[in-house]
């Protein structure tokens, strides 16, 4: 097997790193980076860039189920859980600025938070940010899961889920698998109904954000809600 060491200097992806950080490097060489070797008759390069072709990009690959992962030549269990431990670990920076009982800082943040939640996921899911009058984090909550239409997110529920964690004002979000972030007209009628919901029991709706692949759009600031 060829390893890192083995490469010429000025194609070695960890000194290329060092030099000019990881900006400067492909999907590839990143993979090269963390895959560390190949397999027979296969250099560590080669077989990161066959598994970006096989995947289609580096985000399918990361996020590929279990099975998946493990049927392809040259990854394996040990493989796919240093993938979870290494998304899990970005995950909890990601999440770093937004803890249980701080406030919300910057819709930024709030942005990265949400993202790091829910954009990895194959299929969409529905949560609630519950905050309190101070907008200081209550709980993060998945609420439901599958096609987030008007008919699949009930509105009792999350009246219920509000009145649980005594919240005064709640953020939602949903992913779009297809990793496009466009609210659809069922997304902004959902947002007013559990809105209107909400608005009965003195419940600010404050937000509702989709997440796609690297953009996540507020309705708040698009003047939908």
């Amino acid at each position: 097997m060829t390893t890192p060491t083995a490469w010429p200097t000025d194609e070695r992806p960890r000194e290329r790193l060092l030099k000019h950080g990881p900006g400067s490097l492909s999907d590839a060489e990143l993979l090269a980076i963390f895959l560390r070797t190949g397999t027979t008759g296969q250099p560590v390069m080669d077989l990161s860039r066959s598994l970006l072709n096989e995947f289609g990009s580096l985000r399918e690959l990361m996020t590929a189920s279990a099975n998946r992962f493990c049927q392809i030549r040259g990854l394996g269990t040990a493989k796919y859980a240093q993938v979870q431990a290494a998304m899990e670990m970005a995950r909890r920076v990601l999440d770093a600025p937004l803890h249980q009982g701080d406030p919300l800082r910057s819709p930024e943040d709030t942005r990265r938070y949400l993202s790091s939640r829910l954009g990895h996921y194959p299929h969409e899911v529905f949560a609630g940010l519950f905050l309190d009058n101070r907008h200081r984090i209550i709980r993060y909550e998945e609420l439901f899961r599958g096609t987030i239409d008007g008919a699949a997110v009930y509105p009792r529920e999350v009246v219920r889920q509000a009145l649980d964690h005594n919240a005064a004002a709640v953020i939602f979000a949903h992913n779009h698998p297809s990793g496009v972030a466009e609210p659809s007209q069922a997304d902004i009628s959902l947002t007013r109904r559990l809105s209107d919901a909400l608005q009965l029991l003195d419940i600010r709706v404050l937000d509702h954000m989709v997440v796609g692949h690297g953009e996540v759009v507020s309705l708040a600031e698009r003047g939908l809600l």
